[in-house]
């Protein structure tokens, strides 16, 4: 069968495959009503904290639960806030049907996650190399600086103070992301991911008067927060310095 070249380069349309970020939010309640509530307080404080984010639902920790998940409700609850329900995965066969009736696709399971560590163990973390970022906007700085930032930053942001310590004097929000050769200070609450110490300082510290943050990382050692911090720094003013190897994550 010969093919019509011609016809294909005049298509009004290509098909490409693409990655795009996506909020996972992980239930861990089959409770629509205890969910909303939950939501709303998690958002009272930033109306601002969702931007149209698309959001996939994982079902991991509920995969078990008895009751029906009311996903009606759910996807509901998450437009209202200003996200884009998109996906589900994690659930059991008649969890995921349901799912499906309600307009969400099904999206492949997560890896395995690693064992916890034992509570004496929270602050250890394994040395693992951070994930290599596209940077979004770059503030350039010809030596040691400060660079200020003094605007929200939005879920799938960046700012790189390269060369520099980094202020930001407002949210963070979950998905944003800030990278700094030095130090990070955050004079909000901090819910993205904060990279301090970029290039290798291990002296470089991470800062904020509300620790809550999706990851923090000095000079390649990272932890992600899928476990709770600890209660005396969650959600309060603290600090993460490098010791050795181990991130300290301490109360100011």
């Amino acid at each position: 069968m010969a093919f019509d070249t011609a016809a294909q380069a005049r298509t009004s349309f290509d098909l490409k495959s693409a990655s795009l970020p996506v909020v996972a939010v992980v239930l861990k309640t089959a409770d629509a009503a205890q969910f909303a509530a939950d939501l709303a307080r998690r958002v009272a404080d930033d109306p601002g904290f969702f931007d149209n984010d698309p959001v996939l639902i994982d079902l991991a920790l509920v995969r078990e639960a008895p009751e029906p998940i009311d996903f009606a409700a759910i996807t509901a609850q998450l437009r209202r806030h200003s996200t884009l329900p998109v996906a589900v995965r994690g659930g059991n066969a008649t969890q995921m049907a349901a799912a499906r009736a309600v307009g969400l696709a099904a999206a492949p399971d997560a890896p395995p996650a690693r064992a916890e560590a034992p509570a004496a163990e929270m602050r250890e973390v394994i040395r693992e190399v951070v994930h290599e970022v596209e940077v979004v906007r770059e503030v350039p700085i010809p030596g040691p600086g400060t660079v200020v930032v003094d605007k929200p930053l939005r879920s799938g942001q960046q700012v790189y103070a390269r060369g520099a310590d980094l202020v930001v004097m407002a949210v963070v929000s979950f998905g944003a992301e800030v990278i700094a050769d030095g130090n990070i200070h955050v004079y909000a609450p901090l819910r993205g991911r904060a990279i301090a110490g970029a290039r290798g300082n291990t002296g470089a510290r991470i800062f904020s008067t509300c620790l809550e943050p999706q990851l923090v990382s000095i000079a390649g050692i990272y932890r992600t927060t899928e476990t709770e911090l600890p209660a005396d720094v969650r959600g309060k003013p603290a600090q993460v310095r490098l010791e050795g190897e181990k991130l300290i994550i301490e109360p100011l």
